[in-house]
């Protein structure tokens, strides 16, 4: 009893109540799926680049472990970072919902190609095209995500050598899978790369500047 007493502490419950608020990512991948389908006209954003890339059915496994590790990076920014935390959490919800807003209006695919054979990658990469409609591409949610790990770590206090190469490798991995399994084009990721540059400035450097002139003027009007 005094252990169950311990753990169910209100210092306890207060300290990891903020994780709740990545319950906002089911409600996210909810909306994903009802964007997730032509509606009008469909574009193609296809460039001699992407042609040229390679379709390695291997990298599905980076693919599809994405948003596990996204997850994990929130997690661990919230126990070393909090301020990292919320900043994830709220530039990935607006990026996400910008995303959408732009599906609805400019909807792009990317040609598929044919999987054949039975090996695990083959299976994986079946079974990701079945349930991942060919649409939603433009900007890339997989790359977006992927970056913001990237760009939250580079202005971390928490940051060091170790953790440095683990998300900014991994990251990078995932951005180059979806180029790989011909799930996005190179547009896609450039999309998401500027989609998270221009969230960033607008949220974590305007946006506290505003504030701030804001609270000094009624400061001085007091």
């Amino acid at each position: 009893m005094p252990i169950r007493t311990k753990w169910l502490s209100r210092e306890r419950l207060a300290f990891f109540a903020p994780l709740l608020l990545m319950l906002v990512f089911p409600v996210l991948g909810y909306l994903y799926k009802v964007f997730n389908q032509p509606d009008h006209e469909v574009y193609s954003l296809v460039t001699s680049f992407d042609k040229a890339t390679p379709f390695l059915r291997a990298f599905v496994l980076p693919y599809s472990v994405w948003i596990v590790y996204i997850y994990i990076c929130l997690v661990y920014f919230f126990f070393k970072d909090r301020t990292s935390y919320y900043r994830g959490v709220l530039m990935y919800t607006l990026c996400a919902l910008t995303c959408y807003m732009i599906y609805s209006v400019f909807q792009t695919t990317v040609p598929r190609p044919e999987v054949i054979g039975d090996d695990v990658f083959s299976q994986l990469m079946r079974y990701v095209y079945e349930r991942d409609r060919p649409f939603n591409c433009f900007p890339s949610i997989h790359c977006f995500s992927s970056y913001l790990m990237i760009r939250l770590l580079a202005v971390s206090p928490a940051r060091n050598k170790l953790n440095r190469t683990l998300i900014y490798g991994m990251s990078s991995t995932i951005i180059l899978s979806t180029l790989f399994v011909k799930q996005h084009v190179l547009w896609d990721v450039i999309g998401a790369v500027a989609l998270v540059e221009v969230m960033y400035l607008l949220v974590i450097v305007l946006l506290p500047r505003l504030i701030g002139t804001r609270q000094r003027q009624r400061g001085l009007d007091a």
